[in-house]
């Protein structure tokens, strides 16, 4: 029977799912987080090995003779030496696509809170600001509506498209940055130079990967082109932005605000400065985490190791 081991279940699963699909491929192992000195002992009898961000370098890779097959319980595979698993004839395969409408929500869960103001003011209602209002109804912000605003992104992948579709839903025109000019996107939509888009856009969202070319290019330069009204939003990776210079973009008002899902050490230092940078949202890298897009990207996952349990390769990331 063969030996599968989940090496950071918790994340995905925290007890609403069901392992058992999982299950009846092989004799299973889940673990609810692994330490690096402590991923050897547990992967070294197991011929199928599933990971999140539990990292499977070339080192270890030599370490494991039984090892035949790698999931990544993710879209991002950066976590596994994917060339030495080649090597040794280890099938890699990631799960791409799984909740793309999740991760959009969150965009925009994080611009509504800087537009409409819905913590600040629930707030101020509970402290009694409204009990002790002369009028039927009060603001301590200004308010934004979003119908006329331009909605940039960066990327064009499936999360970019969703998050564009809710911004047409809100009345917003979309702004469209990618490497190479886009001329098939929906009507309405304009791709325009980076320089253009974080000049013209009254949001900029990020859904681009990383790369060592794009490593923090947002920086104090770009945000000092963008409107003082703009909101930067960020569910792609921390990595993109120089996080100092959006600290004091922030504090001095070269932008409005910013949204982040991500950034560049996860779990934070407690020294980053956007911690403490004003009109910044942060929500802990759970944009991808409803329940629905954690099922299927489950779901995707089993399907890939009952592929290649038939001899079939479904989303190998390295042959």
């Amino acid at each position: 029977m063969r030996s599968i081991v989940v090496l950071d279940g918790e994340t995905l699963n925290p007890g609403d799912l069901d392992w058992a699909p999982l299950a009846a491929l092989g004799s299973l192992t889940v673990y609810p987080r692994t330490t690096p000195e402590q991923v050897l002992e547990r992967a070294a009898q197991a011929e199928i090995l599933l990971t999140n961000k539990v990292v499977l370098d070339r080192t270890l890779l030599q370490q494991l003779p039984q090892l035949r097959y790698v999931g990544v319980l993710a879209t991002g595979v950066n976590v596994v030496d994917i060339d030495a698993a080649a090597e040794r004839g280890i099938v890699v395969t990631n799960v791409p696509g799984y909740g793309p409408e999740s991760v959009a929500q969150m965009a925009f869960a994080h611009l509504l809170h800087h537009t409409s103001k819905l913590a600040q003011h629930d707030a101020a209602v509970k402290a009694g600001q409204w009990c002790d209002s002369p009028n039927f109804c009060f603001w301590n912000a200004p308010l934004s509506a979003l119908a006329g605003k331009r909605f940039g992104v960066v990327g064009y992948g499936a999360i970019a498209q969703a998050s564009a579709r809710m911004a047409r839903g809100f009345g917003m025109s979309v702004l469209v940055h990618t490497r190479t000019e886009r001329t098939d996107l929906p009507a309405g939509d304009r791709w325009v130079s980076l320089a253009q888009l974080f000049a013209e856009a009254d949001v900029v969202s990020l859904h681009c990967p990383q790369s060592p070319a794009n490593t923090e290019f947002v920086n104090a330069a770009l945000l000092a082109t963008m409107k003082p009204t703009a909101i930067l939003l960020n569910t792609a990776r921390g990595g993109l932005v120089q996080e100092a210079d959006l600290a004091a973009a922030l504090r001095d008002g070269v932008i409005a605000g910013a949204g982040l899902d991500v950034l560049s050490s996860e779990p934070p230092k407690r020294d980053n400065p956007l911690l403490t940078a004003p009109n910044c949202s942060i929500s802990p890298h759970n944009s991808w985490a409803t329940i629905e897009a954690r099922q299927n990207l489950l779901n995707i996952a089993v399907a890939n190791l009952q592929g290649f349990c038939r001899g079939e390769c479904r989303n190998q990331v390295n042959g």
